[in-house]
């Protein structure tokens, strides 16, 4: 659009207002210009024509409502603006009474928008007043003002058209008398264009900057519980690496204990081995063996009597003791030594068959022994029996058997006819070959109760021998093969429990 004079040139004017703004426009033109007003249509755009005096202005309108988009406004601003190509293009904007409202404030930002800030030069604004009109107007308001170099004008008459357009004229004069043009609004475009990439740019970094600022936060936080965990865990570790400490210090204390509780133990176990072996050495164990009336019990009697200095004995002569039948001990602590004593009944039958288990009983009664065995003779009494049985006692305890045993020639009478070793000296064959078998180990005992102030020297002497023998073989226990120790240990706990029952059945029958 090229014009050379402001008058020679029809002008133009964009309008931007209202629907209700641009009715009151028109009716005040109307009033006040008659038929100096001619109105018109082209397409959707409305034109009003207005000629005063040597001017001549042409307004093109299209409808803005309220809910209309952006876009579709800028497309209907410059529709209208295309409409103007015939004459000078400039933009007026209709408000109401001095009101500047959100809406006409969204249309100003869209023309500056679409059309660049270059339409601003171009712009008056017109407060139509056909109505209630604002004492003073807003700042923002004011501002626009400012921005189009003062263009404000009231419109309520004739003479407020004709200072509209004296204001076109100057405003022409001063910017250009070309208007607004089509290559300012493709410059307009072209800066909308490069301004919305830029904007976009700015947006994607800012997008980006928030992105990475987000990132930034994210990897902070996750350093942040990451140093918190670490620390936590670095904690919890020193807190186990505690507890594991304390739990080994209590285990290694706990440890200390047992093995200080297991050393001692060890010790009283070793004092016990210790004091039960020295126990076990101060025993000496004597099984009284022979035939049925040969005197072991009375004998078994007197010893423990005499050995335990008591002098009192009630049984005491051949007929007192009645007749063992099973195996029985007897214990007495004489000369420093705990002697136990086993009194057996005969351990074979009348047709000299063996009784096992007798033999376990009386084996088993003198464990840890036994050290020696006692070979009991009636003195005066010497049958086949007897003289058989030394060769029965080695087939029932073994060849060495002889090698143990003494033997003990036993008085019933209340006064012997002669000395021991004169009776040996005549005795028969069979029995001197006996004594010798034996190692000539013999000795005598008087069980005759009148004869018991005698019986003291003859228990000693006896104990005497006995002990001599043990120590001759070193203070070891004659072991019987046949049997294991084991089996003679579990023998002794039936012997005891047997016992104890029978306790039990006589403090019953007491009872009753």
């Amino acid at each position: 659009m090229s014009h050379n004079s402001v008058t020679d040139s029809r002008q133009m004017m964009v309008v931007i207002s209202t629907v209700e703004e641009w009715s009151s426009l028109k009716s005040l033109l109307k009033e006040s210009s008659g038929d100096k007003c001619r109105f018109s249509s082209v397409g959707s755009n409305q034109i009003c024509d207005v000629t005063v005096e040597h001017h001549s202005v042409s307004l093109h309108y299209a409808d803005l409502t309220a809910d209309v988009t952006e876009e579709a406004m800028s497309q209907a601003m410059e529709g209208c603006f295309n409409s103007c190509r015939e004459g000078i293009a400039m933009f007026l904007l209709l408000i109401r009474g001095g009101c500047y409202t959100m809406q006409e404030r969204r249309m100003v930002e869209i023309l500056q928008a679409h059309f660049g800030a270059e339409a601003l030069k171009y712009l008056v604004v017109l407060s139509v007043e056909d109505g209630e009109v604002v004492d003073t107007l807003d700042d923002a308001l004011l501002g626009l003002i400012n921005a189009c170099d003062g263009r404000y004008c009231r419109f309520m008459s004739a003479e407020g058209l004709l200072a509209l357009l004296e204001m076109v004229d100057f405003m022409l004069a001063e910017n250009g008398v070309g208007g607004y043009t089509e290559e300012m609004l493709t410059a307009a475009k072209k800066r909308s264009t490069e301004d919305s990439a830029l904007n976009m740019l700015k947006q994607k970094v800012q997008e980006a900057e928030q992105k990475e600022e987000a990132f930034r936060l994210l990897l902070q936080q996750h350093e942040e519980r990451r140093s918190r965990e670490l620390k936590e865990l670095k904690a919890k570790h020193a807190e186990e690496r505690k507890k594991e400490a304390a739990e080994e210090k209590h285990y290694e204390t706990k440890r200390e204990s047992l093995e200080e509780a297991l050393i001692s133990h060890r010790a009283i176990l070793q004092l016990q081995m210790s004091s039960t072996d020295g126990d076990e050495a101060k025993k000496l164990s004597v099984v009284l063996l022979g035939l049925s009336g040969s005197g072991k019990s009375s004998a078994v009697n007197l010893i423990v009597d005499r050995a335990g200095n008591r002098y009192s004995v009630s049984r005491s002569g051949h007929e007192a003791p009645p007749t063992t039948t099973t195996c029985e001990r007897k214990e007495v602590f004489a000369a420093g030594r705990r002697l136990i004593l086993v009194d057996t009944p005969e351990l074979w039958d009348e047709d000299g068959v063996e009784d096992v288990e007798l033999v376990k009983d009386c084996l088993a009664l003198a464990l840890p022994g036994p050290h020696v065995f006692l070979l009991v003779l009636q003195v005066g009494r010497f049958t086949q029996g007897e003289g058989d049985m030394l060769g029965r006692l080695q087939r029932i305890f073994g060849r060495e058997f002889a090698e143990h045993a003494v033997i003990l020639f036993v008085h019933f009478e209340a006064k012997a006819r002669e000395k021991i070793d004169g009776y040996v000296a005549g005795a028969h064959p069979a029995l001197q070959e006996l004594v010798r078998k034996c190692g000539s180990r013999y000795y005598e005992l008087n069980v005759a109760k009148s004869q018991n102030a005698l019986s003291y020297p003859q228990v000693k002497d006896l104990l005497s021998g006995i002990n001599k023998l043990d120590a001759s073989h070193g203070g070891r226990s004659y072991a019987v093969k046949r049997f294991s120790v084991q089996e003679l240990q579990e023998r002794n706990k039936v012997i005891e429990e047997r016992k104890e029952g029978a306790q039990e059945v006589n403090l019953l029958l007491r009872e009753e």
